[in-house]
C-alpha cells in the first residue's frame, strides 16, 4: 500500500452501482492518494429507499476502518439529508466514536464547501424531481443558508447519467436568474456528467459552483494534508481554502 497511496488512503461508499462518479473522483485527485471504493445498490432513488440504507452503508463502514482507510466518505447525500442536519450528524458521530476514524457524509462536505468560500446564500438543482427538493432545502436552511430555489430537473433516477451538460447548464442558468441568483450555486447528486460546465457557469453567472466530484476531491486533500490545485474545475478546487 506505500507505494500506491503515500500520501494518504481515501475511503468512498458510493450509493449506486452507476459508473461516472468514482472514475472522475480518482481523475481528479493528487497522485499518492489511494482510494479504496465500495458501494450500496440504490436503485429507486426514493425517500423510502433512503431510510433503509443506513445499515448497508454502516457495513461498508466497518470494512473501510478495518483497511485503516484515513478519512471515510459515505457519499449519497439524499439518504442522509432525509434523516436532517441534526440527524445525519448524530449517525455520523456515533460511526466516527465505533469507528474511530474520521467520516463525513456528502452533505457535510457540501456545507464545508460553501462555508469555505463565504457562501451565504445558494440556488441549488438536482436531478431528483417533486417534493424531495423541499428536504434538502430545509437540510441548506438549518445549516444557516439562504435557500433562494431548489429545483429538480426531471429525469428518471436510472437516467440522470444520461443528461448532457448543456441541458444541465440551460435549467441551472434559468432557475438562477429566475429567483435572482446567490452567492453560489449547489449542484446536488453524483449521477450526472456534468464536470465539463463547472467552470463555464462560474464564468457566466459570476459565482463559485459547489459541484459534488470537486467537493470531495477538495475535502480528501484538506484531510489528508495535501495541497495540489487543479483548474478547470472551478474555483473551489482551484483555489483550495483551508477547511472551516
Amino acid at each position: 500500500m506505500a507505494f500506491s497511496a503515500w500520501r494518504g488512503i481515501a475511503g468512498i461508499i458510493h450509493p449506486t452501482l452507476r459508473p461516472g462518479a468514482l472514475e472522475e473522483f480518482i481523475r481528479l485527485l493528487p497522485e499518492g492518494i489511494g482510494v479504496l471504493p465500495l458501494f450500496t445498490n440504490i436503485r429507486e432513488g426514493t425517500r423510502a429507499e433512503f431510510a433503509t440504507v443506513m445499515g448497508a452503508y454502516e457495513a461498508q463502514i466497518a470494512l473501510l476502518a478495518e483497511q485503516g482507510c484515513d478519512a471515510i466518505h459515505p457519499n449519497g447525500a439524499p439518504p442522509f439529508m432525509v434523516h436532517g442536519l441534526k440527524g445525519e450528524a448524530e449517525i455520523v458521530s456515533g460511526w466516527e466514536k465505533k469507528y474511530k476514524t474520521p467520516i463525513f457524509t456528502a452533505g457535510q462536505n457540501h456545507i464545508t464547501a460553501l462555508r469555505a468560500l463565504k457562501v451565504k446564500s445558494i440556488v441549488g438543482a438536482s436531478y431528483f424531481p417533486g417534493e424531495i427538493n423541499n428536504t434538502f432545502a430545509q437540510y441548506f436552511t438549518d445549516a444557516g443558508f439562504e435557500v433562494r430555489c431548489m429545483e429538480g430537473i426531471e429525469t428518471p433516477f436510472n437516467k440522470a447519467q444520461e443528461l448532457s451538460g448543456e441541458q444541465v447548464y440551460a435549467f441551472i442558468k434559468h432557475h438562477f436568474i429566475k429567483s435572482g441568483g446567490a452567492d453560489a450555486i449547489y449542484m446536488l447528486g453524483s449521477g450526472w456528467r456534468t464536470l465539463h460546465i463547472v467552470d463555464l457557469l462560474e464564468r457566466d453567472l459570476g459565482v463559485p459552483v459547489i459541484h459534488p466530484v470537486p467537493a470531495r476531491v477538495w475535502e480528501f486533500q484538506k484531510r489528508l494534508h495535501v495541497n495540489e490545485p487543479r483548474q478547470g474545475y472551478g474555483q473551489l478546487l482551484a483555489t483550495l481554502p483551508p477547511l472551516p
